[in-house]
């Protein structure tokens, strides 16, 4: 669901600093060090950036993000409760590419290039986020450029990985479409 919208049939969820509930705080950290292996963040970097975060709680069946908003693509989210399915548009049909879970990311690449959201996230079940929007990673540069300057990074890397893994896949799909074209032929 996009932070500043109201849940379906829910009632609007007041964004909560992340570090007012110590247990979230705590896996948030745990998260930023070791089940993001990409970012692998020290622990006090993790605990430096806990301020810039905000939880969102967010109900079964909510649409976190939308394939294509241009408006509401400020923000990235980590999972720390729940699963999502991240779905995109083919022709007229949605495809489910994959349920995300607990120390996903969601949301970084428009967070950093202002551009259209790439994917449709929905809540398979009730989902707590820490939310970091782009104004609060403008205040991390202001005021702790070091750390700023090392998420960004880690934020590419991560990209690039999953860049490297997608490549991966289409030199996959392009061999069995050729597989697939020299079967036809040979009827």
């Amino acid at each position: 669901m996009r932070p500043d919208a109201e849940a379906p049939s829910s009632k609007p969820q007041r964004a909560r600093a992340l570090p007012d509930n110590p247990h979230l705080a705590a896996l948030a950290v745990e998260m930023l060090q070791s089940r993001l292996p990409v970012l692998a963040l020290s622990a006090q970097h993790a605990r430096d950036l806990l301020p810039f975060f905000h939880l969102l709680d967010l109900p079964k069946g909510c649409v976190l993000m939308t394939e294509g908003d241009r408006v509401h693509n400020d923000h990235m989210l980590l999972l720390l409760e729940g699963q999502v399915s991240v779905d995109t548009a083919a022709g007229v049909d949605n495809v489910a590419m994959s349920v995300v879970g607990p120390g996903q990311l969601l949301g970084e690449l428009a967070l950093l290039d202002d551009q259209p959201r790439s994917t449709t996230c929905t809540a398979l079940t009730p989902v707590t986020a820490a939310a970091l929007s782009r104004s609060a990673l403008a205040r991390l540069a202001e005021l702790n450029p070091q750390l700023a300057g090392r998420l960004l990074a880690k934020l590419a890397q991560h990209l690039a990985e999953r860049l490297r893994m997608l490549g991966d896949q289409l030199q996959m799909y392009a061999q069995l479409v050729e597989q697939q074209r020299r079967v036809l032929e040979g009827r």
